[in-house]
C-alpha cells in the first residue's frame, strides 16, 4: 500500500482521534478532518503540471496536508530547504528536477526575507479560496468505504517515487535523492518493529520535513501508524518545544544533538516525564549529552544512524538493546556489511571498514546522476561513505565519514576521534569540530575549531595523553558559533572553507 493510502487507512479507522496538533497555529486536526483537507488539496493540485511539485513550508499542519495532497493528486513532492538560501535552493531544485510550481507560505517568505518567485503558490491563498461546495464534496468523498476511496485518489506502484529530497550539502553540492513508496514503507516497518511503537504514542514533529530524518520519523511514522503528531515549526525555539512536549504529553522525541542540547539547557523539571523514547540522530551524539539527560531528567538518550539514501534509519539503540557509544543494532530488514576500504573484502568482526547497506530501504539511484550512482551502488549494496565496525554482539559503531579521515605522514587519522577526545576536555556548552587543511610537507594538518578560547598548551598536553602525535591539532581557531545546516548538523563544508581562507598563502 502506498504511503498516502496508508494514511487514508489510518484516517478511516481513527476518525475523531487527533492526528495533528499544530502548536504554532493552535490548530488541532482530527484524522477525519485531515482526510477531508487533503482531499480538497489533492483536487486543487491536479490543476498543476504533472510530475514534480516543490514544497517549501515549515513543519506544520499545512506542510503535512500539502504532502498528502500532492501525493493523492498523482504528483511527487520535492522538499526544499528554506533554512539557508531559500531562493537559491528553489532554483537549484528546479534546474535539477525540471518543475515550476512551489507550494509555500507568505508568512514564511516574510520571516526568511525570501522574494516571491514565479510559480509560487501560497497555502494561505488556497485555504482562503476553498468554497463550501468543495468542502461538502470532499466530506462526502471521505465517507466512502476504504476500498472505494482508494480508487478515487491516485494509485500507482510501490516503486513509484514518493519524494525527492536533497542531501545536506555539508561536504559537497547537494544531490537529489528520489525515495520510493517501497523505500520509505520498508523503513517504517523496520522502525516500528525495532522500537515497538504503536498508535497510543504521541510523536513530537520538530524536525524539518525537507530532511529525511524529519520526513520519515516525524511525519510518516505517526501518520501511517495512527499516532498523534505534535508539530512545532521552529526546532530552535527550545523553551517552546519543551512546553509542547510537557503540555501535549509527548512520548517520542527525535532530534539532532544540536537541537537536543538546546532543549536540555532550556528544560525544567517535569518537561520530559511522559517521554519514553528520546532518539538522537543525523550527527554523532556526545557522551556528555547522554549523561546530562540521565542526570537531569532520568531520560535514556538513544543514538541511531541513517542516511538520506536509506530512507533513513539503518540502525538504532533501543531501551532493551542499548550500547552507549554505538549506533545500535541494524533494523531487522536491513543488511549491513563492513568492507575493507582498500581490498573490498568483508572485514572481520571488530575491524573498521566502509559501511555498506542493502535492503528495500535503499534508493534506486540518484536523480539524473549516473556517475555518482555507479560509485555508490554496487550489486545492490549502498556505500554510505561512512566508516565503522560491527562488534561481537551485532552493534554497529560509526567512526566517521571516509572523507573525515585524513592521511598524514602515510597514516590514516580519524578527525571524529580527535573531536571526541577534544570534546571530552571542554567545558559544558563549548562546541568544537576538527578539519584538515593542506600542508606542503605532510600533505595535511589538523585544525581544531572551538566556540571558546582555550589554554592551547594545556589542552594539547591532555590530548597528547590520548592521541598519537600525528593526530594532534596544529592550530586552534575560535568561532563565535559553529555554522549548522537546517537539519542541525554541523556544516563542515563552510567551516573548512573559512579555516582554509585564514591560512597564509604559501
Amino acid at each position: 500500500m502506498l504511503l498516502h493510502q496508508q494514511f487514508v487507512r489510518s484516517a478511516k479507522r481513527l476518525g475523531d482521534k487527533p492526528a495533528i496538533v499544530d502548536r504554532c497555529t493552535n490548530r488541532r486536526i482530527t484524522y477525519a478532518r485531515a482526510l477531508v483537507a487533503s482531499l480538497i488539496l489533492a483536487d486543487r493540485f491536479k490543476a498543476y503540471e504533472p510530475g514534480f511539485v516543490g514544497i517549501m513550508v515549515p513543519t506544520s499542519a499545512g506542510c503535512s496536508l500539502a504532502i498528502l495532497g500532492v501525493l493523492m493528486s498523482g504528483r511527487v513532492p520535492v522538499m526544499i530547504n528554506f533554512s539557508t538560501g531559500a531562493a537559491a535552493n528553489i532554483e537549484y531544485a528546479r534546474r535539477k528536477c525540471d518543475f515550476t510550481t512551489v507550494i509555500t507560505s507568505r508568512a514564511l517568505l516574510q520571516k526568511i526575507s525570501c522574494p516571491e518567485l514565479p510559480g509560487m503558490v501560497f497555502l494561505e491563498d488556497i485555504m482562503a479560496s476553498i468554497s463550501p461546495l468543495e468542502k461538502v464534496r470532499a466530506a462526502l468523498t471521505s465517507k466512502l468505504p476504504l476500498r472505494m476511496l482508494l480508487r478515487v485518489i491516485h494509485g500507482g506502484t510501490l516503486d513509484d517515487d514518493a519524494v525527492i529530497l536533497f542531501t545536506s550539502g555539508s561536504e559537497k553540492d547537494p544531490r537529489a535523492v528520489p525515495l520510493s513508496h517501497r523505500n520509505i514503507t520498508s523503513n517504517l516497518e523496520g522502525i516500528v518493529q525495532h522500537f515497538e511503537f504503536d498508535e497510543s504514542d504521541v510523536f513530537l514533529a520538530n524536525l524539518p520535513f525537507f530532511h529525511v530524518f524529519g520526513l520519515t520519523t516525524n511525519f510518516w511514522v505517526p501518520m501511517t501508524i495512527g499516532m498523534t503528531m505534535v508539530c512545532y515549526c521552529n526546532p530552535l525555539e527550545f523553551r517552546a518545544v519543551c512546553d509542547s512536549i510537557r503540555e501535549e504529553k509527548v512520548t517520542i522525541v527525535t532530534g539532532t544533538p544540536a537541537f537536543l542540547w538546546g532543549y536540555l539547557r532550556k528544560s525544567q523539571k517535569g518537561d520530559f516525564d511522559t517521554v519514553r523514547y528520546m532518539i538522537a540522530g543525523a550527527d554523532k551524539c556526545p557522551e556528555a549529552l547522554r549523561k546530562e539527560f540521565d542526570r537531569q531528567h532520568k531520560v535514556e538518550l538513544l543514538e541511531g544512524y541513517g542516511t538520506t539514501e536509506t530512507s533513513p534509519v539503518i540502525s538504532a539503540n533501543t531501551l532493551t538493546h542499548h550500547r552507549p557509544g554505538s549506533v545500535g543494532k541494524p533494523l531487522s530488514n536491513v543488511q549491513v556489511r563492513i568492507e575493507h576500504y582498500d581490498t573490498g573484502e568483508e572485514c572481520a568482526t571488530g575491524a573498521i571498514g566502509k559501511i555498506l547497506v542493502k535492503g528495500d530501504l535503499v534508493m534506486r539511484s540518484y536523480f539524473d546522476d549516473f556517475e555518482e550512482t555507479s560509485l555508490r551502488l554496487r550489486h545492490g549494496w549502498y556505500d554510505t561513505g561512512d566508516m565503522g565496525l560491527l562488534d561481537d554482539d551485532g552493534y554497529l559503531w560509526h567512526v566517521g565519514r571516509l572523507r573525515r579521515f585524513v592521511k598524514i605522514g602515510g597514516e590514516m587519522v580519524s578527525l571524529i576521534k580527535v573531536e571526541n577526545v577534544l570534546e571530552s576536555l571542554l567545558p559544558d556548552g563549548v562546541e568544537c569540530c576538527v578539519v584538515e587543511v593542506p600542508d606542503h610537507l605532510k600533505g595535511a594538518r589538523i585544525v581544531a575549531v572551538t566556540t571558546q578560547s582555550l589554554d592551547e598548551g594545556k589542552v594539547l598536553k591532555r590530548l597528547a595523553a590520548e592521541l598519537p602525535n600525528i593526530a594532534l591539532p596544529r592550530q586552534f581557531v575560535l568561532m563565535e558559533e559553529l555554522p549548522k545546516m537546517g537539519s542541525g548538523k554541523i556544516d563542515f563544508r563552510t567551516i573548512t572553507e573559512r579555516v582554509r581562507d585564514m591560512q597564509p598563502h604559501r
